[in-house]
């Protein structure tokens, strides 16, 4: 298994500490979210991973040149230009490769998902596998019966994304996308015409009436998103919980 770290974002609502250092560097019980992620798929079997770098790359490079966590890990540099999720992956292809599917991980999140057997839900004939939630949120993808994605809405403003015209939102399962995903690399051919900054989600909107997304929810799911102060205790609680073992 590859994986590709999404560690390049200006990480704005953790302002003051993202003053001074990247997100993927605010540490949680001593150590850097980074290596919380690195830690957690090393023990799920990734045998490289693909950090993308922007804000304060340095600190980042830096700490991977000094820290050794048992896989490979190459760096996909956006220092010149912030190029978003989609854009990010997009740039990272020659390192990711086009023999097997690879996992996005947002360096912010902290769970007790199972990464392999997430994984190994991923199939051949699927694109892209989200990891969903049913979460509270404001902004939700949503999936027809059979997991399918079909759309993006946000229920406060009421706008509403999809290929399809006659998308009846109300028949759709709303559900919030978790920031860890499987995608095969018949992505990258897709991506051609996409140039610079792009969210994924996008992307994938725009290709989900012809290539099949699915979202997975997966049984006791317990996951933090580190994008607020407030949310550091949270975290450090999380880690508190669970063992060296289960967590991440």
């Amino acid at each position: 298994m590859k994986a590709l770290i999404f560690a390049a974002g200006l990480g704005t609502r953790l302002k003051p500490l993202t003053d001074t250092m990247p997100k993927a560097m605010v540490p949680v019980q001593g150590e850097p979210l980074l290596a919380h992620v690195l830690r957690k798929l090393k023990r799920s079997g990734c045998k490289e991973a693909v950090v993308n770098v922007h804000h304060f790359a340095d600190q980042i490079c830096n700490y991977l040149m000094t820290h050794d966590f048992g896989i490979s890990v190459a760096i996909s540099d956006e220092r010149n230009e912030l190029l978003e999720t989609g854009g990010g992956i997009k740039k990272a292809a020659h390192l990711l490769g086009s023999s097997e599917p690879f996992l996005v991980h947002n360096v912010d999140i902290l769970s007790n998902l199972d990464l392999a057997a997430f994984y190994a839900l991923h199939k051949p004939e699927r694109l892209a596998t989200l990891l969903v939630s049913e979460r509270e949120t404001q902004r939700y993808l949503l999936f027809n019966a059979e997991n399918r994605l079909v759309g993006w809405t946000n229920i406060k403003t009421g706008e509403v994304k999809s290929p399809y015209t006659d998308l009846d939102v109300s028949a759709c399962q709303k559900l919030a996308f978790a920031g860890i995903h499987v995608i095969s690399p018949a992505i990258f051919p897709l991506m051609e015409s996409w140039q610079g900054q792009f969210s994924i989600i996008d992307f994938y909107l725009s290709v989900a009436a012809s290539s099949l997304i699915i979202g997975e929810k997966v049984p006791n799911l317990q996951l933090v998103d580190v994008g607020k102060m407030d949310s550091l205790e949270q975290a450090d609680a999380f880690l508190t919980q669970y063992s060296t073992e289960v967590r991440i």
